[in-house]
Formats: structure tokens, sequence, C-alpha cells
């Protein structure tokens, strides 16, 4: 079992090596620039809605991955590690795996358990189409008064922005 777990591993950090090689960060469509309002959050065919306010003072950070892009996996669970120590940030990570099994696997592996939820509809959720996500998952750092702050920040980025928010 343990022989599997370091191979799993061994194969992640290598698919994110590749996929970081093959990463030619397209710039995503002004859609949402910063400053605009985040749109409402509706999850698959049951129309979920998931509330984007956030305590005054306080941020929500929206993260799109899915098990099979490894980089967003990746940044997904380096910023549940930030977030997971600063209470002023509530994070809503959305994956957009098709099958619940790998869904559930993914969640138990990188121990992100907060706020996950899984889109089945993958680009043909609203979400995917009002967050513009064809050019790549990202993630959006979202204000108190639901104005998007930041796009596709880095776990290192976030903390900076945190930091900065406290002075």
């Amino acid at each position: 079992m343990l022989k599997n777990v370091k191979w799993f591993f061994v194969v992640l950090v290598f698919s994110s090596f590749i996929s970081l090689s093959f990463d030619k960060r397209k710039t995503p469509t002004e859609k949402l620039p910063l400053g605009a309002q985040a749109p409402e959050l509706v999850l698959g065919k049951e129309k979920q809605p998931l509330s984007l306010q956030a305590a005054k003072g306080n941020y929500i950070l929206l993260s799109f991955w899915a098990s099979y892009d490894a980089a967003s996996r990746t940044r997904n669970a380096r910023l549940h590690n930030v977030v997971s120590d600063d209470a002023r940030v509530e994070m809503i990570s959305i994956s957009f795996d098709r099958y619940q099994s790998v869904f559930n696997a993914a969640v138990r592996q990188d121990g992100i358990s907060d706020n996950v939820y899984q889109e089945m509809e993958g680009e043909n959720s609203e979400i995917f189409k009002s967050y513009d996500l064809k050019h790549g998952f990202i993630n959006y750092l979202v204000n108190d008064r639901g104005a998007i702050v930041a796009k596709n920040v880095t776990s290192s980025e976030l903390a900076s922005l945190l930091h900065q928010a406290e002075n």
C-alpha cells in the first residue's frame, strides 16, 4: 500500500513538471477583469447556489481545478494550505472531475475537505462559462463586496496579498 502511494506521488510530481513545461500561461479574456463582480455560483443540474458573501474585511478564494489537470490540482492543494492558516479567507474549491470516485480520491489524497464541490457538467456548466475557464482552470480572490481583487494567484502571491492587507 505504501509503495503504491509513493508511486502515485512520483507520478503526480513528474506529471506536474511536464504540464508546467507546456504551460504557456494564456491570458484569460477580460470577461472578468479585476474589480468586476464575481458571477453567482450555481452547481449542477440541481442548481445548488453557493454564497459568495464574505464577512466584512474577509475574502473568498474561488479555486477551479480537476484531478486530470496536474497544475491546477497542485495549485489548489497549495492554496488550501495557505488559506487553512488564515481565518480571513474562506476557500471554495470546485472540481470539474466527471467521476465521483476520482473526485473523492483526489480530495482525500490532497487533504482538502472544507468547501469542496464537484461540478460534473464540465464545459457545459454555467460556472465554466460564467468564469470563462476555456483557457484553463484558474482562481479568483473575491472581497467582502463580491468584487474580484486578484486572479490566478499562486500560494506565495496569496500569502503576500494577505500580509499587505494586514498593514
